[in-house]
């Protein structure tokens, strides 16, 4: 190792036992030399992820001045109390190759207790404080997840998560996808993000690697999301946005190879930059880079399997084409939609999905949890006519947007002829949904499965064809992208009133869900903030729902109903 400087402050970090493992994308002050050794600052905070008995993934990212080159050392620090002596401490490189990104696997801590941890740079700088909860071992009397998706960042300011950072309790955060969005300044949400001053960096659509860099950079650079990182683990896995709207295995809605260039490219430098900034374990190389599905153990308590739906199995999407009110071509459509090769996570992550499952049962775990990022509910479209009265719904259809007032009279007779709400939603892979519910008999779970991506709150009631309970799904809502609601406030309601499954859907407001386990019973609590376009913001619980474990097992019941 080469000499650097050091003051007194960074002498003093020394103390404490290193055990880490600097992951890929970082390498160690011990095998290259330190090429920087300037100013620095922690402009995009600091994050944990992927906890663990023993420990967590750790992050960074070193910002220099202008015209800096080379890798930057990095001290980091573990201690078992806020501003405490380290009980661990190791040093690892900010490499020009990872975007100077620093992550680092801690090991060697206790289980079931909050650390907190900082880094340190050449010059003496010390990074903003963050908080993680390694896994519980044992009896566990609770665990809370916040469940997070569809930060469109300008959509709006990040009020979810300056809620969820005040939270008191909190294992972790469950983020479902779309972190970022690949839209340009033109794109989706512009007209929020341009009254707000937060229009896109870059302006245009992220296609490079310095593109989907530019924008992680952007998303970290917000105080509350650098607060929600601060408070608790991220256990993150990516939806479309990351990459582009709409992905499956082989290409995208949003992708144009004729001027974006090949996909599998693209895909790989977009998996790139979330591997670099996001606090993510690397998977297994024995895997394809898009095998991100992994699972974690909550004690005697709960099993956490997340799930990866877009870029590794995903058939393509289907999407209508034929005349509206052509009866015959709804009727094909939705044989289409049923046919049984149309798949969304594939057999290899089935099959690992039923051992995590089945391995959870038998220890006798109370409860499975599925992270997951598309509604899974059968869920119809909703007669607006029938549901307003011809009059009302005439005078909303007048209100619209020109643009829209077409789509929606279109989306009214595919519903009325069969077609789901939402094609990008297992309502749109039915036959592998099927043969998901069969994996989770086969283990002897009844899930509770969350997802993200609607950018509604549900309370869903999951039942097979023959009507049998076979899991209970709690959606979160969006913190920040826009939803139907913005059309029509009160969607909600009017979906609930055509779904058997559906408990609760609430398309109007933004927030995120806290799901609290216990022995006994899981809540959810349907958190939301008053608005996105004001810093200042209040926050309630919409609803709250809750099941009982084991044999009293059930539909959602409301609390306090």
């Amino acid at each position: 190792m080469h000499d650097m400087k050091m003051n007194r402050r960074g002498a003093m970090g020394l103390f404490g036992a290193s055990s880490a493992v600097v992951l890929p994308g970082c390498t160690t002050a011990a095998t290259m030399g330190a090429d920087y050794s300037g100013p620095v600052s922690f402009g995009h905070g600091v994050a944990s992820g992927d906890p663990a008995a023993d420990g967590a993934v750790i992050w960074t990212r070193i910002s220099t001045g202008e015209g800096a080159t080379g890798d930057i050392p990095v001290r980091w620090h573990v201690a078992a109390a806020p501003g405490a002596q380290p009980t661990r401490s190791g040093t690892a490189m900010a490499s020009a190759a990872a975007d100077r990104t620093v992550k680092v696997e801690v090991t060697g801590l206790e289980p079931g207790r909050d650390y907190w941890y900082r880094f340190e740079g050449p010059d003496g700088s010390i990074s903003p404080e963050g908080r993680f909860r390694t896994l519980p071992v044992g009896a566990v009397q609770n665990v809370v997840f916040a469940v997070a998706s569809c930060q469109l960042y300008p959509g709006g300011y990040y009020n979810a998560y300056a809620h969820m950072a005040r939270q008191e309790r909190l294992d972790a955060v469950l983020m479902l996808g779309d972190y970022i969005y690949e839209y340009g300044e033109e794109g989706y949400g512009s007209d929020i993000g341009r009254r707000l001053g937060r229009l896109p960096d870059p302006p245009h659509e992220t296609v490079t690697l310095a593109d989907y860099r530019r924008r992680h950079a952007q998303v970290k650079s917000d105080p509350d999301m650098q607060a929600a990182h601060a408070r608790a683990a991220f256990i993150c896995v990516w939806d479309d946005h990351e990459v582009t709207n709409d992905g499956w295995i082989g290409g995208a809605e949003n992708h144009q190879p004729a001027t974006e260039g090949d996909w599998a490219t693209r895909k790989a430098t977009a998996m790139q930059a979330y591997f670099e900034w996001m606090p993510i374990r690397t998977p297994d190389p024995r895997r394809p880079a898009e095998a991100i599905f992994r699972s974690f153990e909550f004690g005697d308590l709960a099993t956490l399997a997340m799930l990866e739906t877009r870029l590794l199995a995903r058939t393509e999407q289907l999407e209508f084409a034929g005349e509206v009110g052509d009866a015959d071509a709804y009727a094909q459509f939705v044989s289409a939609i049923a046919q049984e090769d149309r798949e969304l996570i594939g057999p290899q992550q089935r099959d690992w999905l039923q051992g995590v499952l089945s391995a959870s049962v038998n220890e006798g775990k109370p409860w499975q949890v599925i992270g997951n990022q598309v509604v899974m509910a059968q869920v119809s479209g909703p007669d607006l006519e029938g549901g307003m009265g011809p009059q009302p719904y005439a005078a909303f259809l007048a209100k619209l947007p020109s643009e829209w007032n077409g789509r929606v009279m279109a989306a009214q007779a595919g519903y009325r002829a069969g077609v789901p709400f939402n094609l990008d939603a297992w309502d749109g892979y039915p036959a592998a949904r099927r043969r998901l519910y069969d994996t989770f008999r086969a283990s002897g779970a009844k899930p509770i499965v969350l997802a993200g991506d609607s950018h509604a709150g549900w309370a869903n009631n999951l039942r097979d064809e023959s009507g049998d309970l076979v899991a209970l799904e709690a959606g979160c809502t969006a913190v920040t992208s826009p939803s139907y609601g913005a059309l029509l406030p009160g969607i909600g309601r009017y979906i609930e009133q055509a779904n058997s499954e559906v408990a609760y859907c609430n398309q109007d407001r933004k927030g995120y869900t806290l799901l609290t386990l216990s022995p006994q019973s899981a809540r959810a609590d349907f958190v939301t903030v008053s608005t996105v376009i004001d810093r200042q913001f209040e926050a309630d619980t919409d609803r709250s729902f809750v099941t009982a474990a084991g044999q009293a097992f059930g539909p959602w019941r409301t609390v306090g109903a």
